[in-house]
C-alpha cells in the first residue's frame, strides 16, 4: 500500500485520473557516530551526518529512547544531527 496523489492534467480532462506513487528512500548514515572521550560532570556532543536533510532522528541508548530535557539536547541542521549530553555520569557511557 503506497500513498497516492491524484493528479488532474487539465480541467477538460477532469474525468480521467492518473495516480502517482512515491517511494521515499530511507535516510542513511553519511558519517556515523564516533567514540568520544569526556570527563565526568562535563558535557559531550555526539554528531552524525545523514544522506537526507532534516530526516527524522531518534536518539537511543540501548532500548531507551532519549528525549530533550535538562540532561539531553538534540540539534539538527541540514544533514547534521547532534546529541548534547550534560552533566556526564559513568552511566552515560
Amino acid at each position: 500500500n503506497f500513498p497516492s496523489t491524484s493528479f488532474f492534467p487539465s480541467p477538460s480532462c477532469s474525468r480521467s485520473k492518473s495516480y502517482f506513487y512515491f517511494i521515499a528512500l530511507p535516510a542513511l548514515f553519511k558519517q556515523e557516530l564516533q567514540d568520544t572521550e569526556a570527563e565526568e560532570s562535563g558535557t559531550v556532543t555526539l554528531r552524525c551526518e545523514l544522506t537526507k536533510p532534516k530526516a527524522p532522528v531518534e536518539w537511543r541508548k540501548g532500548d531507551v529512547t532519549l528525549y530533550p530535557g535538562l540532561k539531553y539536547e538534540m540539534r539538527q541542521q541540514g544533514c547534521a544531527a547532534e546529541l548534547v549530553i550534560y552533566d556526564l555520569e559513568v552511566e552515560d557511557s
